[in-house]
């Protein structure tokens, strides 16, 4: 199978869903609300994101709902994740 051609355009990095039911679910300044990950693909992994740990019975995990990096903007939040998802690792919280 043959590589896709070079697209012209960016636009992959990101939509902004204005019609969720949540939006705008983080106010994110000066930047277009990036809706691609919704569900953080780094929420298993260790990452640089302002996340605090709850324990329930033993068991710990990792509450993201006060980070804004995978919705700053397009460009922003896709290198992001590209840069982490490169060599990720497991978060040692379980």
């Amino acid at each position: 199978m043959e590589p896709k051609a070079k697209v012209q355009t960016e636009n992959y990095k990101g939509f902004t869903n204005k019609k969720c039911e949540f939006y705008p679910c983080h106010e994110v300044k000066g930047e277009l609300l990036n809706c691609l990950f919704c569900y953080c693909t780094l929420a298993w992994l260790e990452c640089p994101g302002n996340y605090i740990v709850i324990e329930t019975k033993g068991i710990k995990r990792k509450d993201c709902s006060n980070c804004k990096l995978p919705h700053i903007g397009y460009k922003v939040s896709w290198d992001l994740m590209q840069h982490w998802l490169e060599k990720p690792e497991t978060w040692g919280g379980y």
